[in-house]
């Protein structure tokens, strides 16, 4: 059988972590050339891509960085990790309204500055805040800019201070800090209950894969799900390649923009074909030529 070279989208379940997930799918695969895009803690579920083959290079290549995450809330409590799998540090009773809801939810759209929470994988001073939250150390963390292209409010009761958040956000957002100043707004204090990522790096829930049914399949059956490479890089314009072109791409060199009748900006990403097959990605470089970012195919 011909290597597995391609994407496939896992629904990562919960208690699963993502090098849960890779393991899995190195003996599905029948490889160890495997990437994914985007750790989920093992509490959340939702869309993973797992990069096989030589697309394991495009893991860290991808141009669609931003995220969509479907999260449920609890009001009336906050705990040290800001969801509900944490030590509970205060609850109130205070009754919150749909209109009082809805106004601090729409506080938290935009460019926003969030501070990342102790128990998180951000590092300071060279060691990660959750192994210093292990130890009970808490220290000043700086504000970071984030954005939330759009939140809204899909599900509110008023009697169990309950409800469901759809989130668009950029990379590094954390959901449940998002959740816990919405609560400080209310001055309820706020939880995370789960947490399900409905997107990622332009593939969606629609993508996905149950991994139990990936568990004890064969490599052949495995690749029949795979998606191609390409479909990484669909956002790129597509620029068509000759014989000439193709294999002085494939040999390293730079391909002139201008000889190509071809004009884009410095720093442009284009997607490169020879009829139907996808060659690679360049970049468009300060001289006007084609540089080389991923090949796709080696021969």
């Amino acid at each position: 059988m011909n290597e597995i070279n391609g994407v496939i989208c896992i629904n990562k379940p919960q208690d699963f972590t993502s090098f849960d997930v890779v393991a899995i799918m190195r003996r599905a695969a029948g490889t160890r050339k495997i990437g994914h895009g985007g750790t989920l803690d093992p509490m959340a579920t939702g869309v993973l891509p797992i990069y096989i083959g030589r697309a394991a290079k495009t893991a860290d290549l991808n141009p669609v960085s931003d995220k969509k995450y479907r999260a449920a809330f609890r009001l009336g409590i906050t705990t040290d990790t800001e969801d509900v799998w944490g030590k509970v540090l205060t609850e109130n009773n205070k009754t919150v309204i749909l209109s009082e809801m809805t106004e601090a939810v729409k506080s938290m759209q935009g460019d926003i500055m969030q501070t990342p929470p102790m128990y998180s994988a951000v590092k300071v001073n060279g060691k990660r805040l959750y192994d210093l939250a292990r130890q009970g150390i808490e220290i000043e963390r700086a504000a970071r800019p984030v954005t939330v292209y759009s939140i809204g409010l899909s599900d509110y009761d008023t009697e169990k201070r309950t409800g469901i958040l759809d989130i668009h956000c950029s990379k590094g957002t954390y959901i449940r800090t998002i959740i816990s100043d919405i609560g400080k707004k209310l001055g309820t204090g706020a939880i995370m209950t789960s947490l399900c990522r409905t997107m990622a790096a332009g593939f969606t829930l629609d993508d996905c894969h149950d991994i139990e049914a990936l568990r004890n399949i064969p490599p052949e059956d495995t690749a029949k799900l795979v998606l191609p490479t390409e479909r990484v890089f669909s956002c790129y314009d597509e620029v068509q390649l000759d014989d000439k072109q193709k294999k002085l791409f494939m040999n390293g060199m730079i391909l002139d923009c201008g000889r190509m009748d071809i004009s884009y900006p410095q720093g442009t990403f284009l997607r490169l074909k020879h009829g139907d097959v996808f060659v690679g990605v360049a970049k468009v470089n300060e001289e006007n030529g084609l540089k080389s970012v991923y090949l796709n195919i080696l021969s």
